[in-house]
């Protein structure tokens, strides 16, 4: 199974570490940065991941117009996330992408990440020391559920 996860990781690399541990554990997967590959051709591909830090309550906005702009009809996708806090709803604006593009969600998982976006700065930030050890275990463990 071959799969693609378009991502945006640049506040702290958060979301690029739970990336690098799903892609040491399994082969078939390429990662593609959506701020500097603006679309792609993912028609070759089996499943389709989005990840980013969330910026203001969704996904950053280049991964959002990645999805709107290249994702096939029909294409089984995932998400993927680091917040500084823990709400429910960061992945609305992804998933009604997909659900246009009649996309079937797998599923989707979100951890902490260190956060000194905006005011978070003045207090040293939050989430500190996260994504932890377990936390990227439990994304490895996400993918592992999905591709079964």
């Amino acid at each position: 199974m071959k799969a693609a996860i378009i991502y945006y990781s640049r506040h702290h690399g958060n979301t690029k570490q739970l990336l690098d541990a799903i892609t040491e554990a399994f082969d078939g997967i390429d990662l593609i940065d959506a701020a500097a590959v603006p679309d792609a051709d993912l028609q070759c591909y089996d499943r389709v991941g989005f990840a980013s830090g969330i910026y203001y309550s969704k996904f950053h906005k280049s991964v959002l117009q990645f999805a709107e702009k290249s994702l096939p009809a029909g294409k089984p996708v995932f998400f993927l996330y680091t917040c500084g806090a823990k709400k429910q709803g960061y992945t609305a604006a992804i998933s009604k992408i997909a659900r246009a593009k009649n996309a079937d969600t797998l599923g989707e998982y979100g951890c902490l990440g260190f956060d000194t976006f905006g005011p978070f700065r003045l207090v040293g930030g939050i989430a500190k020391g996260h994504p932890d050890r377990e936390e990227l275990a439990g994304a490895v463990r996400f993918y592992e559920s999905i591709t079964g």
